[in-house]
């Protein structure tokens, strides 16, 4: 596994395989990093409808909508369907799938 050739747009470098991704970069909000920011749990969503589910359950569950809400978003690697959320403890986690 290697990591990107340079930084992406936001600082971040990453390592891909066929199963996952990992990043490492400073926060993208300028904030200092902390449990709650700098780090995002992800987790693949096998269809647009999975992403919206996660969402909806997360919400229910106690957690907060963060960001844009769930939908389409264009990434460097092509369109993603994504949701973000904080958990009840403050962590950011997150359901994708992958558009394209």
């Amino acid at each position: 596994m290697e990591p990107a050739s340079g930084p992406d747009p936001l600082g971040r470098y990453w390592w891909r395989t066929r199963l996952g991704a990992f990043a490492v970069g400073a926060p993208i909000d300028g904030e200092p990093a902390c449990h709650a920011n700098g780090g995002t749990i992800g987790f693949h969503a096998k269809t647009p409808e999975m992403v919206q589910a996660f969402h909806d359950a997360g919400v229910a569950a106690g957690g907060r909508a963060i960001e844009d809400p769930p939908g389409e978003r264009q990434g460097p690697f092509g369109p993603m369907i994504l949701a973000y959320l904080r958990d009840p403890s403050g962590n950011k986690i997150c359901a994708m799938h992958r558009a394209g």
